[in-house]
């Protein structure tokens, strides 16, 4: 588990290095170029340097994922901002964040989906306890949804509102984000395969049609 003090300016800087190092080669190579010698010699330093402040190529990864995933978490209280009411809050949260894994399916996978091995919540926290700066400045409410690798989590976390409102029985709520996860992470997995070729828009597009349509039939009427 990666244990570097907030406050240790130098070893936070080598950490950033990495990180950095990670992300470039993401952005001009893929992610599944990602190796620990190439970030190595991206960032200056030997191999075996890596392993002083991370325990495996994943764990890497992980941190290099979310330093992309600070975009959306930066983005998500203006998106969701112009929400008329409960029901298109919940729709635009979803929309804001299928539109930014629809830009980087490959990280938000990596993220959300791939089998890390270790505690991602503690990583995650780990990270934006380092990086602060990387959360922004969302609303109380919006932190711990942001702050949680887990989508059923987040999903239940979105969905809260509606159930507080009276707009959705507990029970449906449940049954709603499971039917939205799991449309989630199909249409993740597909793009990752290339079993489709749907461009970002069509995307996101097509999630968010399917969610409306869930959200309408289990409100309560």
């Amino acid at each position: 588990m990666i244990d570097i003090d907030s406050n240790n300016t130098k070893k936070k800087r080598i950490l950033n290095y990495f990180i950095q190092g990670a992300r470039d080669i993401i952005e001009e190579k893929g992610i599944e170029n990602v190796t620990i010698r190439n970030v190595a010699k991206k960032a200056g330093y030997h191999n075996a340097t890596i392993y002083n402040y991370f325990d495996n190529l994943k764990q890497l990864i992980f941190f290099a994922s979310l330093d992309f995933l600070s975009e959306y978490t930066q983005a998500m209280p203006e998106y969701i901002s112009k929400a008329k009411d409960e029901v298109e809050h919940f729709i635009l949260m979803w929309e804001c964040f299928c539109y930014y894994t629809f830009e980087n399916p490959g990280i938000y996978y990596a993220i959300f989906a791939d089998k890390v091995g270790d505690d991602l919540e503690k990583l995650m926290k780990k990270y934006f306890e380092i990086f602060p700066e990387k959360l922004g400045s969302p609303p109380e409410y919006l932190v711990t949804m942001l702050l949680d690798p887990d989508l059923s989590r987040r999903a239940s976390l979105a969905s809260a509102p509606l159930i507080e409102k009276n707009l959705i029985s507990k029970e449906k709520a449940e049954e709603v984000n499971s039917m939205i996860t799991y449309i989630y992470y199909g249409m993740l997995t597909l793009t990752i395969n290339k079993r489709v070729n749907y461009d970002k828009e069509d995307a996101v597009a097509k999630i968010t049609d399917l969610i409306r349509t869930i959200i309408s039939n289990a409100i309560n009427k």
